[in-house]
């Protein structure tokens, strides 16, 4: 049974007021043990409309659970996806202010700057490719208003897909200048190297990746816009980070992003 719009308008306020408080709150998947994933969805919307109302724009989406680990933590066989708003964004150079997150993790990806719509079902890689004004390497630092991460997929997608800011680096590429699925990445915090991968561990390619999400949010009537950013799936371990840290992602071919936290 579906939930009604009241409980999915609480349940949105709360995720909200914890964006706002930092303050975190219970697993939804504990209070509500038959809450469905297009349930979450539907919070996930109250919680961006929130954000909207309050001023911030849509500039984006993000892929979340592209990796296999992750996929079998949340007991999974599909990517989630989430909202990027005006109120996330970090250029390199600014410093992130973690006294604002709850309980920040850092990932390295690859972003994609889109400049035609891209409208599925239907949505290959060459189009995908077509549509892509640009890629950069950029971080995304994810953050939970579940209380210690303690989620299930519904929990996550209700939490706009554990959204926290990103931080895009400031190198840019058109994504025929490099193949993508091979090109390797390392990840260093504070001058030591945490993680290397390549783009293949995103769903094979982080161009499929974002095919991948073209054609799901087309099942929606919903398209990815010309200009927006999309951040197309970790290619890394999620990195616990305060203040004080740094870290550095370089993709072969690409360049590399910095982030620091304050």
């Amino acid at each position: 049974m579906a939930m009604t719009p009241q409980t999915i308008a609480r349940y949105g306020d709360e995720l909200y007021d914890s964006l706002i408080s930092c303050a975190p709150i219970e697993p939804l998947t504990n209070r509500e043990p038959d809450i469905t994933i297009e349930d979450a969805y539907h919070i996930q919307l109250r919680m961006i409309q929130r954000r909207l109302d309050a001023g911030e724009i849509v500039v984006g989406k993000k892929i979340g659970v592209t990796s296999k680990v992750v996929m079998d933590m949340l007991g999974v066989n599909q990517p989630d996806f989430g909202y990027l708003l005006s109120g996330m964004v970090f250029n390199e150079g600014q410093a992130v202010d973690v006294s604002k997150m709850i309980a920040p993790k850092a990932e390295a990806e690859v972003a994609f700057i889109l400049k035609h719509d891209l409208t599925g079902p239907g949505v290959t890689a060459d189009d995908v490719l077509r549509a892509t004004e640009c890629v950069m390497p950029c971080f995304e630092i994810v953050d939970s208003r579940i209380k210690d991460w303690k989620i299930k997929i519904q929990d996550t997608v209700a939490d706009n897909a554990s959204c926290g800011v990103f931080s895009l680096g400031g190198v840019r590429r058109t994504p025929y200048e490099l193949d993508l699925s091979v090109a390797g990445m390392v990840l260093e915090k504070n001058g030591e190297i945490i993680s290397t991968s390549s783009g293949a561990s995103v769903q094979g390619s982080p161009v499929n990746a974002v095919a991948w999400l073209a054609n799901t949010l087309g099942a929606f009537g919903i398209s990815l816009k010309a200009g927006d950013v999309i951040l197309s799936g970790s290619q890394s371990p999620l990195v616990p980070v305060k203040a004080g840290d740094s870290l550095v992602c370089s993709v072969g071919g690409l360049g590399s992003a910095t982030v620091r936290f304050v």
